[in-house]
C-alpha cells in the first residue's frame, strides 16, 4: 500500500508515519530528504533519529527521490519518506529550474510500479494565508499540486491534526 500522511508543523504526522511503518511488520528503510544546514535543523534531525528503532535502515537523499525508491522498494519492505516538502524545497533552491519538474514527474510516473509499503510524509501548507513573495507562493503551489497528484495515486491519504489522524481516502486508521 502507498500512503500519504499530511499535516501542519508539529501535527504528529511523522510520529504517525513511524507508527504505521513499525506496525507494518516489515523491515523499514527511512528516507530522509532534509539537509540539516543549521543548528535548528540539526536538532530536528536528532529528535527524529532518537524516535526511530535501531534496526531501521536510513538513506539520506535530498534530490533523487524516485531513483532511491526504485532502488529500494521491495514486496517485503516498508519505505518511509520524510518529508516531501523538504524535498520540494531542495529542488526549488537548485540553480536548474527544470530539475523540479523532472524529479516530480519521475516520482509520479514511478509510483505505480513500486512494490511494497511506501509511506510519504508532507507538510500541508494550503490551509493558511497566501504568502508574500514569488518563491514562497511557488512553494505552496508546487506542494499543493504534488499532494493532489500523490493523493490520486496513493491508496490511503491521512490528514493529521493535533496528533489525531483523519482518513481522507482509503481504510480508516
Amino acid at each position: 500500500m502507498h500512503q500519504l500522511i499530511l499535516g501542519g508543523a508539529r501535527s504528529g504526522k511523522s510520529r504517525l508515519a513511524e507508527k504505521l511503518a513499525g506496525d507494518s511488520g516489515l523491515p523499514v528503510i527511512y528516507i530522509a530528504t532534509s539537509q540539516p544546514l543549521d543548528g535548528e535543523m540539526n536538532a530536528r534531525v536528532a529528535l527524529h533519529r532518537q524516535r526511530r528503532p535501531d534496526d531501521w535502515g536510513l538513506i539520506e537523499e535530498p534530490i533523487e527521490l524516485a531513483r532511491v525508491l526504485r532502488e529500494h522498494a521491495a514486496p517485503e519492505r516498508c519505505l518511509l519518506v520524510d518529508c516531501l516538502t523538504l524535498w520540494l524545497t531542495n529542488l526549488l533552491m537548485l540553480e536548474d529550474p527544470d530539475r523540479l519538474a523532472l524529479e516530480r514527474d519521475q516520482l509520479l510516473q514511478t509510483l505505480a510500479s513500486l512494490p511494497g509499503e511506501i509511506i510519504f510524509v508532507s507538510n500541508e501548507t494550503g490551509l493558511g494565508v497566501v504568502p508574500l513573495g514569488e518563491l514562497t507562493r511557488r512553494y505552496v503551489d508546487e506542494a499543493g499540486w504534488l499532494h493532489q497528484a500523490l493523493a490520486e495515486r496513493c491508496q490511503r491519504v491521512v490528514l493529521t491534526v493535533a496528533g489525531l489522524p483523519l482518513t481522507l481516502k482509503g481504510t480508516a486508521l
